[in-house]
């Protein structure tokens, strides 16, 4: 298996650690990014892990995911790819992430 980021989920982590830089100190921002990654990371050997996204059912297309704090990690699994297509605050409103 091989881990792929989309660029809506690295652009995606960004903003959601730019959201919380002003309240964080620098070290606790990365602490929260490599958590999340890390997280990700546990897919290489536990691609299933993950429970189905109900809010991103209606596409078909077997979006799963991993909730890490307040964030999920949604990926896909494609063949020998796990294809991480976003990390959502779910702080947000679930709305937001319906494709």
């Amino acid at each position: 298996m091989k881990l792929v980021y989309t660029e809506q989920a690295l652009f995606s982590l960004e903003e959601a650690l730019n959201f919380i830089a002003p309240k964080t100190s620098y070290e606790k921002l990365n602490k929260i990014r490599d958590e999340i990654l890390d997280a990700a990371d546990t897919l290489l050997s536990q691609p299933l892990q993950g429970q189905e996204e109900p809010y991103l059912v209606h596409l078909g297309l077997g979006h799963r995911r991993l909730v890490i704090r307040h964030y999920k990690i949604i990926y896909r699994i494609i063949e020998e790819h796990i294809y991480i297509t976003d990390i959502f605050d779910s702080r947000q409103a679930p709305d937001k992430m319906k494709g």
